[in-house]
């Protein structure tokens, strides 16, 4: 695959690709350096791809693209890496919860239809500013199917791109704001860990969808 540079020189695909790996290897090897070689090479060579799909297909199809080295790379902002490392921290909080805790999330949840009380704790925990923030971000997970369809019907995958950052962004919001693996009350643990278990699906797939995978650690 060959790209149209700036002053119309042709420039590779594979060596973009090339040169934004040592780059996010760079920082690999500052942000893990406890990593295996292997798996260091591995994680840069995720974050590198991701940087260059998404940077490309943010953009709509009619706009003249400068490649940024810099910002494709960065993992603050609408970049790939950004959607990349919401995703790597939310399997970083499951991995730290363990099973035996989102199952027993799960089996209290479970019982709010037949208990009025818990029932009852829920919608407090799901109410006022906090409860609209988490429902809002419900809400949003919700919204791929209709992304995608919008993708199809418009031959637009900035449509994606966008909702993915949008999602990955709101997820760093709920993390601040929600103390998942801290918290100490139950119901309310169960219930973030139930909104976050949403989250993880629906970011994984769209990120599938634009060919990104999710490193296990960045």
């Amino acid at each position: 695959m060959e790209m149209s540079g700036r002053k119309g020189l042709g420039v590779k695909a594979d060596d973009l690709i090339n040169q934004l790996e040592a780059g996010a290897r760079k920082e690999v090897d500052e942000r893990n350096p406890e990593l295996a070689e292997e798996d260091k090479e591995e994680a840069a060579h995720e974050i590198a791809v991701a940087a260059f799909r998404y940077f490309l297909l943010k953009f709509t199809r009619t706009t003249v693209i400068a490649f940024d080295f810099k910002e494709a790379l960065s993992f603050e902002g609408e970049t790939g890496p950004y959607c990349q490392y919401a995703a790597v921290r939310i399997n970083s909080i499951f991995r730290k919860l363990g099973d035996e805790a989102v199952a027993s999330g799960e089996q209290l949840l479970a019982k709010t239809a037949d208990d009025p009380g818990l029932s009852k704790s829920v919608g407090e925990i799901l109410s006022g500013d906090s409860g609209t923030e988490i429902w809002s971000l419900l809400m949003l997970t919700q919204r791929l199917d209709e992304i995608i369809l919008q993708c199809r019907s418009s031959a637009e995958p900035a449509n994606l791109a966008k909702y993915t950052f949008t999602l990955a962004k709101a997820f760093s919001r709920f993390y601040h704001d929600h103390r998942i693996l801290g918290e100490k009350d139950p119901v309310r643990r169960a219930v973030l860990i139930a909104v976050t278990m949403v989250v993880r699906k629906q970011l994984t797939a769209a990120l599938a969808i634009l060919g990104i995978d999710v490193p296990t650690k960045m």
